[in-house]
């Protein structure tokens, strides 16, 4: 077992208009590197997809120094954390071209029967993933607070939004929130990310959406028919 690495430079359609790596993109990035290192470790689609599992992701976590920003080489790290029951931890690293640690990150992965729409029990498919301890690892996601507003606007799911699981991919509730965030708030420096995925957003659910700032806290959770899908919390440093 050893840790997954690789180098990797921000492109133009990572960036935001402050030419920042956007946060969807940054996990988008972060699960694309989980797959790579899955493949490595003989536990790609022919084991998972081609059998109808799909990979989810259940909590994320991240603490940012800063955000890379365009054009800027970076250097990506992951590695998994032991299995616990029917989760697979998984943590992260992003330093920049001297070394510098821009982003530590954390996640807890499951496997979902494609027709059943259920977790499944990992051994029970013959899916197996040794963990490993660098004595580097942050701690693992919690969930975050929930908004306490009562106001709330209905988001319909759109085609464009749906990844290859049938669902709303789980990066573009962070373009939800950045969407939906005060400019001020938006326009300051990153330092934490907390998500928490229950439930599916399939195409063209119709989710009901709360959002609050709380401090230098933007809170955003999603919920249909009653149901709460997900929720999240970005948190930016003071203003100066």
């Amino acid at each position: 077992m050893s840790v997954y690495e690789r180098d990797y430079r921000i492109k133009s359609s990572d960036a935001d208009a402050k030419q920042r790596l956007r946060i969807s993109r940054m996990f988008t990035i972060l699960q694309e590197v989980s797959i790579e290192h899955t493949t490595e470790l003989k536990m790609g689609r022919d084991m998972t997809l081609d059998r109808g599992l799909l990979w989810i992701v259940t909590l994320q976590q991240a603490s940012i120094t800063r955000m890379p920003e365009y054009d800027e080489p970076v250097h990506i790290a992951t590695w998994p954390g032991n299995t616990m029951h029917i989760l697979f931890p998984r943590y992260y690293r992003i330093t920049d071209a001297a070394g510098n640690t821009l982003i530590e990150a954390s996640a807890l992965w499951a496997l979902m029967d494609q027709n059943t729409r259920k977790v499944i029990f990992p051994e029970e498919h013959s899916v197996a993933i040794k963990g490993m301890r660098t004595g580097k690892e942050i701690p693992l996601p919690r969930a975050p607070k929930i908004p306490r507003t009562e106001e709330s606007e209905a988001f319909t799911v759109p085609y464009s939004y749906v990844d290859l699981n049938g669902h709303m991919g789980n990066t573009r509730y962070f373009d939800l929130a950045e969407d939906r965030m005060p400019p001020a708030l938006r326009a300051r420096n990153l330092i934490g990310i907390q998500t928490e995925y229950s439930r599916e957003a399939l195409l063209n659910t119709e989710v009901l959406l709360k959002s609050e700032v709380s401090g230098d806290t933007f809170l955003l959770s999603g919920e249909y028919e009653g149901q709460k899908l997900f929720r999240l919390s970005l948190t930016y440093a003071p203003e100066a």
